[in-house]
């Protein structure tokens, strides 16, 4: 434990601020989709953006965003699925000016059907390191998060 707030005390205060909005934002995303579903919890966060910052292309700063809500994801309370992980990141991106697509994919397995969720900039993905999504069958249709509109 000590060892992780040591590393915590290092982040730039940027990195730190996105790894504390990411740890909360966790399991109140989780809760939302257990109780009022995916619509409604992405409409709920469409609506908490607030006054993103200038639009950006940073990547540095996308970079950063990723690192801590994987590390958030990891440290949580419980570990956090791919939907709740990736509406987390799409919600900060977003907050920050910088626009992203919400991707779900789907595949069949001798199990039944599998689905994953993963984001996406300018159709690369972003919480996908070693391209897990690309077994998924992704739906026609994104989920963009409208940067700076109501």
């Amino acid at each position: 434990m000590w060892d992780e707030l040591r590393r915590f005390s290092t982040l730039p205060g940027q990195a730190q601020r996105l790894f504390l909005r990411a740890m909360v934002a966790l399991p109140l995303i989780r809760e939302s989709l257990r109780r009022r579903g995916f619509q409604a919890t992405q409409a709920s966060l469409q609506k908490r953006i607030g006054a993103p910052g200038a639009p950006t292309t940073d990547t540095q700063r996308i970079a950063t965003t990723v690192r801590m809500v994987q590390a958030a994801a990891r440290h949580g309370l419980g570990p956090a699925s791919c939907l709740e992980e990736s509406l987390t990141l799409w919600w900060l991106l977003a907050r920050q000016g910088i626009a992203s697509e919400l991707r779900i994919g789907v595949r069949k397995d001798a199990g039944g059907i599998k689905a994953h969720a993963w984001v996406e900039r300018e159709g690369a993905a972003l919480n996908e390191p070693q391209a897990r999504h690309a077994h998924y069958e992704a739906f026609e249709t994104e989920f963009p998060l409208s940067v700076g509109e109501p």
